[in-house]
């Protein structure tokens, strides 16, 4: 099975939100007036575009204004335009060149954070590479104890301390034991609490010195993991992140459990930041990586 044909079996709330609405729409072979516009409108609103919805929509009445748009078939061959624009080629897998590559994971508890190193873990190990996780959540001992049970499932070592351990102490050691041993990538997880801006800041930031002080230029990426289901207000959320650290990619989990996966285009959109993978499932495999004509065509398509 191909990515695009994954992809619509995984997203099919998100597809039913947007695709089987435009069938909808024009039900009855009806003509695009300014009532079926205002429509469209609101259907991408309510599937969690958010602002794009808008410029997706003014496009369209432009484009139908000058002949270009006539019918449904116009419509979608439109709307994947626009919203591949939109989108930009920027997302997708970064080789990871260095050795070892040191990656960063942080985002607020519950977004699929764990669970998400867990899939990365898997997929780098797929792809004959060596993996070790650091446990920098000291903040929650089950977050710890989860990551244990996911480098049990992938086979891979983990470097973790007692709860309420210094997180830059763990990312220290992580890096330490991974310099060691010639790994060639790390995950290290980060504390999820969201109490204040400051203190998130600060922690953020001193386990980003301390990793550099023991390998410079590391971490090389610093990835946020966001939870799809929170549509826009994940962008919220994500403003407070990318302003305490340097964030380099994003991944979206929880997509295939939300008719809301239209707040890529947003979230994108206001981050400037490409999208990495993409969360559609519990199982390890289920990270895809983001292609955004597979995901545009998978939402938007027939």
């Amino acid at each position: 099975m191909g990515l695009f044909d994954r992809l619509k079996e995984r997203l099919v709330k998100t597809r039913t939100a947007i695709s089987d609405k435009i069938t909808g729409i024009f039900k009855g072979g009806r003509p695009i007036d300014a009532a079926l516009l205002a429509e469209l409108e609101e259907m991408l609103y309510t599937s969690d575009l958010g602002p794009v919805a808008e410029h997706v929509t003014t496009e369209l009445a432009r484009m139908h204004k000058r002949g270009d748009v006539k019918g449904e078939e116009d419509v979608r061959g439109a709307l994947r335009t626009i919203l591949l624009e939109r989108l930009g080629q920027d997302g997708g897998e970064v080789p990871l060149t260095e050795r070892p590559t040191v990656i960063l994971v942080v985002g607020v508890n519950g977004s699929g954070k764990t669970t998400s190193i867990a899939k990365l873990a898997h997929r780098f190990k797929q792809q004959g590479k060596s993996v070790l996780l650091g446990a920098g959540d000291t903040f929650r001992a089950a977050a710890a104890d989860q990551l244990e049970i996911w480098a049990q499932r992938n086979d891979v070592p983990i470097v973790r301390q007692k709860p309420g351990a210094d997180p830059a102490a763990v990312a220290y050691d992580a890096v330490d034991a991974a310099i060691a041993r010639k790994i060639d990538v790390v995950l290290i997880d980060t504390a999820g609490r969201l109490h204040t801006q400051k203190n998130l800041m600060d922690e953020l930031q001193k386990v980003r010195r301390v990793i550099e002080r023991r390998l410079p230029g590391a971490p090389h990426e610093t990835w946020l993991v966001l939870d799809g289901t929170n549509g826009q207000n994940a962008i919220q959320q994500a403003k407070l992140f990318t302003a305490a650290v340097q964030v380099t990619g994003l991944i979206i989990a929880k997509l295939d459990g939300t008719a809301r996966g239209g707040a890529v285009f947003g979230i994108h959109e206001q981050l400037k930041l490409p999208v990495r993978y993409i969360g559609t499932g519990e199982q390890l495999e289920l990270l895809e990586v983001f292609e955004p004509e597979a995901f545009v065509d998978a939402i938007v398509g027939r």
